[in-house]
C-alpha cells in the first residue's frame, strides 16, 4: 500500500480531536515529519510552525500518527479480503473506514475472516444453519424444541437425531454470538472494568521459599494493577512459579449475552441461554483473556518504559565536571587499581596499575605511584568508580593525598555499564591496543566530565537505571531510550570538534553513517572551523545540514555564532541586528550586554516571529552556555563503609541511583543501594516518585532498618527532612 492510498485528512482529524491541539499545530506538524524533520529539530527550529508544541507533544503527534497509518493499511486489506467474498456491503466499508482502534477492526473482520474448521463449520456442511435461523427469530411458541428440530434429522449427514440437529445448530449461533463486534466489546468492556488478575502458586512450588512469595494467593484490580506488579507477576508465571487468570464478572457478562439474545418467549429460550453460556466459556472467554492480558502486559510494559526513559534523561543530563584533566581510577582488590589520566577534553594520556590492597609494602608504592601520576599528567580532579573496593580506594586516594599535601577533589562516579563499554565495538575503535580495564579506568575518568558524552556509547539498558527492563517488548524500549538520547543530545548541543562518532549518531539528521563520515573527515582535515565545513563530509547534504547545524558547536571557529545554537538560517537576521545597533556580529557576540537593546518587535516577520526572536536573544545573552545544572559531588560518611557500618537511625548523603514506581534506590556508599518506598519520599502524598526525586540527585536520608541478612536497607527522605547529620 502506497501513502497515496492513505486518508490523511481524517487521520489528522482523529489526532486533534485526541491530542487537542489544533488543527493547524497538528496538520503543520504532521508535514514536518513526513519531510523527514526530526523532533528535536522542529520543538528547537520550528516554533511557529507548530505553535511552540515540545518534543512531548510532538513525539506524541508523531506515535499517533504511525498508529493511525497501520490502521489505515490494515483496513485495506480487510476491505479486500471482505470484497473477494463477496460480502463487502456500503455499510460495512462505512463501518470500517470509521473506525479508530485495531481491536474495533479486528472484531468487524472476525466473522469474514479465513478460519480453521469448527464446529459451527461442521454444522453448516451439515445442513443445520436454517435451524440455526429458526431458533434466533424466536417465533415458534408452541410444541418443544425437538420437535422443531424433527425435519432437520439426517443420518446421512452425521446428524442422527433432533439432539444432535439443536446441538449443531447451537455452535452456529454460540460462534456467530462471539463474532458479533458489539458483543465482543461489550465483554471486554465489563472484563477489563471489573474484572480481577489472579495469581496462585503452581503445585509444585507451594511452600518454597521465591521471589514471588507475595503472589502466591493475590488477587487485584485489572485496570488497577501497577506496572511493577504486574511485569512481576508475569516474570513468576515466564519462571513457573505462579499461574495467572483473569476473574471475570461472569453473572454480569451472561446477563449482558442472554438479553441480547432474547426477543420474546418461544420454545427455544433454555436453548438459547446454554447458547450464551457456551459462547462465552468456550469462545469468548478465552479470546477476551487473550486479548487482555495482552492489553495489561502492553500497559505494563509501557509503564516501565516511561520509568526507565524519566531515569536514564535524568542521568544523561546529570551535571558534568567540565574541561578538568582527570585521573580515573577502576578500583580492585587483588587485580590491583587501574589509573588512566585524560586531558580536558577527554583525549587518552596514560595509564598505570597500582596495588594499593595487598599489603603494607605494595601499599607504600601505590601512594608514591599515585602521586607521580597525578603530578606527571596535572590532573585536577580523580574520578572512582563506584564498584568492588571502590571505598577502600576512595579512603585510600584520600589518605595519600592528605600526606602529600594535596587538594584534588576525588568523586565515586557510577561505573554501572563500564564494562560493556569496555568490550564494545566503540572502545576497540578508540583505543584497541589497551585492554579492557584500563578503557574502564578511562570511561570513568569521562564520565565525571561529560556524563552524556560518555554514556551515550553504552545501550542504556546497561546502565542500571531500568525496571524489568528485559521483560519488555525490546524493539519498543530501543524505541523509547533513543528519544530520550536523542533528546538530551540535542537539549545540550555537541562540540563538532571533540565529540564521539557515538555522540555524533545522535545529533538532528545525522545517524550512524555520516557521525563516521564527520569523524573520518576531522581526522584527515583538521578540526573544523566553521559549521559550513560539513557540507563539505560526503553524503552531508543540505537536509542534513538544515536538520543537523544548530546542534552543532564549534568553539573559538570562524564564524562567532557557530558555538551557539542560533541556527545558520538566522544568521543574516542576527547580522541585521548587529548592524541596527551600530557593531559587528563579533561585537554583538562578545557582548552580551548589548543584547537588552535589541526590540525584538522590530525583526516580526512571516517566517520569524516572537518564540524563534526570543530564543535568539536568550542564545546571544549567554552564547554556548550549557543547560545542565552546575556539578556537585556526593560526600560519603568516611565511618559507614560497609552493611555492618550502618545503624538506624543515622542521617547520611546519598545519590539517587534508579527511580521505580514504588520508590528510589540510593546508593550511600555501602556497595549496596537502599530503598526510599514512595510513601518515605517527601511529608506530602507521592503518586509518582519521579514527581519527588530524579536518577542522579544528591538526598540526605535517614536509615530506617537494615536486613543483613538479606543485605536491604530501608531509608527514608521524608524522615531526614530537617535532621542534622
Amino acid at each position: 500500500m502506497s501513502m497515496t492510498d492513505i486518508h490523511f485528512p481524517r487521520i489528522l482529524g482523529w489526532i486533534t480531536e485526541e491530542t487537542g491541539f489544533t488543527p493547524a499545530q497538528v496538520d503543520n506538524t504532521v508535514t514536518l515529519l513526513r519531510e523527514g524533520a526530526t523532533v528535536p529539530f522542529i520543538a528547537r527550529y520550528r516554533k511557529e510552525r507548530t505553535g511552540e508544541l515540545d518534543e512531548v507533544a510532538i513525539r506524541a503527534i508523531e506515535e499517533r500518527l504511525g498508529y493511525f497509518i497501520e490502521l489505515e493499511e490494515r483496513k485495506v486489506t480487510v476491505l479486500r479480503s471482505i470484497g473477494e467474498q463477496g460480502k463487502l456491503t456500503p455499510e460495512l466499508q462505512a463501518r470500517v473506514e470509521a473506525i479508530r482502534q485495531k481491536t474495533g477492526l479486528e472484531d468487524l473482520y472476525l466473522p469474514y475472516k479465513p478460519k480453521r474448521r469448527t464446529k459451527a463449520t461442521i454444522a453448516r456442511e451439515r445442513g443445520l444453519e436454517p435451524l440455526a435461523e429458526l431458533i434466533l427469530a424466536q417465533a415458534v411458541t408452541a410444541g418443544t424444541p425437538g420437535e422443531a428440530a424433527l425435519p432437520f434429522v439426517d443420518p446421512a449427514r452425521e446428524v442422527p437425531d433432533a439432539a444432535a440437529a439443536l446441538a449443531g445448530a447451537g455452535h452456529i449461533l454460540a460462534e456467530r454470538l462471539s463474532e458479533d463486534a458489539e458483543l465482543r466489546a461489550l465483554v471486554r468492556r465489563l472484563t477489563w472494568e471489573q474484572g480481577l488478575i489472579a495469581a496462585r502458586v503452581a503445585a509444585d512450588k507451594k511452600g518454597a521459599v521465591t521471589k514471588f512469595e507475595m503472589y502466591y494467593d493475590y488477587q487485584e484490580k485489572l485496570r488497577e494493577v501497577p506496572s511493577h506488579r504486574m511485569l512481576a507477576m508475569r516474570r513468576g508465571e515466564k519462571e513457573e512459579v505462579l499461574y495467572l487468570a483473569i476473574v471475570a464478572p461472569v453473572a454480569e457478562i451472561l446477563a449482558g449475552l442472554k438479553a441480547r439474545l432474547r426477543r420474546g418467549e418461544s420454545i427455544f429460550r433454555p436453548l438459547l441461554e446454554e447458547v450464551a453460556e457456551d459462547a462465552y466459556k468456550r469462545l469468548l472467554a478465552p479470546s477476551i483473556e487473550v486479548e487482555l492480558r495482552l492489553e495489561a502486559k502492553n500497559r505494563a510494559e509501557e509503564g516501565a518504559i516511561r520509568v526507565f526513559a524519566a531515569n536514564l534523561r535524568n542521568l544523561l543530563l546529570a551535571p558534568p565536571a567540565g574541561g578538568k584533566r582527570v585521573l580515573g581510577i577502576d578500583p580492585g582488590l587483588r587485580t590491583g587499581c587501574k589509573m588512566a589520566a585524560v586531558d580536558g577534553t577527554g583525549r587518552f594520556f596514560g595509564h598505570t596499575v597500582i596495588y594499593p590492597h595487598s599489603g603494607a609494602a605494595k601499599a607504600a608504592a601505590a601512594r608514591e605511584e599515585l602521586i607521580r601520576f597525578l603530578d606527571g599528567h596535572a590532573s585536577g580532579m580523580i574520578a572512582i568508580g563506584n564498584g568492588t573496593a571502590g571505598r577502600e580506594t576512595e579512603r585510600f586516594v584520600l589518605d595519600a593525598l592528605a600526606a602529600a599535601g594535596k587538594r584534588v577533589p576525588v568523586v565515586m562516579v557510577s561505573e554501572a555499564g563500564a564494562s560493556v563499554y569496555s568490550a564494545s565495538e566503540i572502545a576497540r575503535e578508540e583505543f584497541p591496543e589497551l585492554d579492557l580495564t584500563v578503557r574502564g579506568a578511562i570511561s570513568i575518568a569521562r564520565r565525571l566530565q561529560d556524563p552524556l558524552a560518555e554514556l551515550v556509547k553504552i545501550d542504556p539498558k546497561s546502565i542500571g537505571v531500568g525496571q524489568y527492563q528485559h521483560d519488555v517488548h525490546q524493539g519498543n524500549l530501543r524505541k523509547a531510550l533513543d528519544a530520550v538520547v536523542e533528546s538530551c543530545v540535542n537539549y545540550v548541543g555537541v562540540d563538532l570538534n571533540t565529540a564521539s562518532w557515538a555522540l555524533l549518531s545522535y545529533v538532528s539528521g545525522v545517524g550512524s553513517s555520516l557521525a563516521r563520515g564527520i569523524v573520518r573527515h576531522r581526522d584527515e582535515h583538521g578540526p573544523f572551523r566553521s559549521r559550513k565545513g560539513l557540507l563539505e563530509v560526503p553524503r552531508f547534504g543540505a537536509k542534513a545540514f538544515e536538520q543537523a547545524a544548530g546542534f552543532l558547536r564549534i568553539r573559538a571557529g570562524s564564524h562567532p555564532l557557530d558555538n551557539t545554537a542560533v541556527h545558520p538560517e538566522r544568521y543574516p537576521l542576527v547580522e541585521a541586528m548587529a548592524a541596527d545597533l551600530g557593531v559587528s556580529l563579533a561585537e554583538l557576540a562578545a557582548a552580551p550586554a548589548l543584547v537588552a537593546r535589541i526590540d525584538p518587535g522590530r525583526y516580526l516577520g512571516e517566517a520569524v516571529g516572537l518564540p524563534t526572536l526570543r530564543d535568539i536573544i536568550d542564545e546571544l545573552k549567554k552564547p554556548g552556555r550549557d543547560p545542565r545544572q552546575e556539578f556537585a559531588a556526593a560526600s560519603f560518611r568516611d565511618d559507614v563503609r560497609e552493611l555492618a557500618d550502618l545503624k538506624e537511625g543515622m542521617v547520611l548523603q546519598g545519590v539517587v541511583t534508579n527511580v521505580t514506581a514504588f520508590g528510589a534506590f540510593v546508593d550511600i556508599g555501602v556497595h549496596q543501594d537502599g530503598l526510599v518506598h514512595v510513601s518515605q519520599l517527601a511529608e506530602r502524598f507521592v503518586r509518582d516518585p519521579h514527581e519527588a526525586v530524579r536518577a542522579g540527585q544528591l538526598v540526605k536520608v535517614k536509615v530506617l532498618g537494615v536486613d543483613r541478612e538479606r543485605k536491604r536497607i530501608a531509608l527514608s527522605i521524608r524522615a531526614a527532612a530537617g535532621s542534622l547529620s
